[in-house]
């Protein structure tokens, strides 16, 4: 590939290139992130996180799927804890952001910073 067709392929932060991993969908994103922020989050913690930065209401049985679906992609690890007499006996399970979810994280931060530069005024305007 020359030189000018490789500045046309839009990059990740990390120096690889959009698209050579694989993208999160929002509520991924935001599972993910709350993850990272929390670091060890349990559960109801991370649906606590969510609502209360978003504003948007979380099912604990999306939040699992999604848990489950980023642990099969590599993007995180789950650990079950000791059972809590207080949950009827149900261990907690955390988490643990590795380092593909953070280099997947980062991904996605600079392609959205890169696809809202320029719009800030605009939003302002309307």
């Amino acid at each position: 590939m020359d030189r000018a067709a490789e500045r046309l392929r839009p990059h990740d932060d990390l120096g690889g290139h959009v698209g050579e991993r694989e993208f999160l969908g929002e509520f991924e994103h935001l599972v993910l992130a709350a993850a990272m922020r929390l670091n060890d989050a349990y559960g109801a913690s991370l649906i606590q996180e969510i609502e209360d930065t978003t504003g948007r209401t979380v099912k604990a049985g999306s939040l699992y799927i999604t848990l489950e679906r980023l642990e099969k992609k590599g993007f995180l690890r789950l650990r079950t804890g000791e059972a809590v007499p207080g949950r009827g006996g149900r261990p907690k399970r955390y988490t643990e952001v590795t380092k593909e979810g953070v280099r997947t994280l980062a991904m996605h931060r600079g392609a959205l910073l890169r696809i809202w530069d320029g719009l800030e005024t605009r939003l302002e305007d309307s």
